[in-house]
């Protein structure tokens, strides 16, 4: 298993920290999970705006409720990305609610029931991939993010950050190289 760098502490460790009352934790957070925070709320609930409110509602209840998170039951990650997606369906439920003839229905991709992830990746696959993920070097890591969350094609992405298309091409590269050699010792 990848050992994540001696200098930053590991997801586990910054919401101890944030439990305890640090805002520095709670920043660092925000730092490696705000993007995709925004990223996975807005393709639940489709707009950028409401989005972003998710995301900060999602770091306003882990600063009130770190000491809920129980890592028996899966990695720091997993838990801050289920409240996202949490917080995400009720606002879209809320929405539906106050829209008059709206469809009450819980749209199938967004439906809590229908998602196989728990069952088909074990805790360990989720803790080695997330620590992968974060070992990337920043560049890399922000142009796979952007690839994975926004689904964003390479171009799509070059065009929003206004990096040659090159420059995407081999970060995306280099990036999934490198998950692919942490993910091999995974394998049998």
């Amino acid at each position: 298993m990848i050992k994540p760098p001696t200098n930053e502490p590991s997801d586990r460790e910054l919401i101890g920290k944030v439990a305890a009352g640090s805002e520095d934790a709670l920043r660092a957070l925000n730092r490696r999970y705000g993007g995709a925070l925004v990223a996975l709320a807005e393709r639940v609930v489709g707009s950028r705006a409401d989005a972003e409110e998710v995301a900060a509602d999602v770091l306003w209840q882990i600063w009130r409720q770190a000491e809920r998170f129980d890592p028996a039951r899966g990695s720091a990650g997993a838990w801050i990305m289920t409240l996202a997606r949490s917080r995400a369906i009720d606002r879209v439920r809320a929405r539906n609610a106050r829209i008059p003839g709206a469809v009450t229905a819980e749209p199938a991709e967004i439906a809590v029931n229908d998602d196989p992830a728990p069952q088909i990746y074990s805790r360990e696959c989720r803790q080695v991939i997330g620590t992968a993920m974060e070992n990337l070097p920043r560049p890399e890591r922000e142009v796979l993010e952007l690839a994975y969350y926004s689904e964003l094609s390479q171009t799509e992405i070059a065009e929003r950050t206004g990096m040659p298309l090159g420059t995407v091409k081999t970060r995306v590269r280099g990036a999934l190289t490198k998950l692919r050699a942490a993910l091999k010792g995974m394998e049998g």
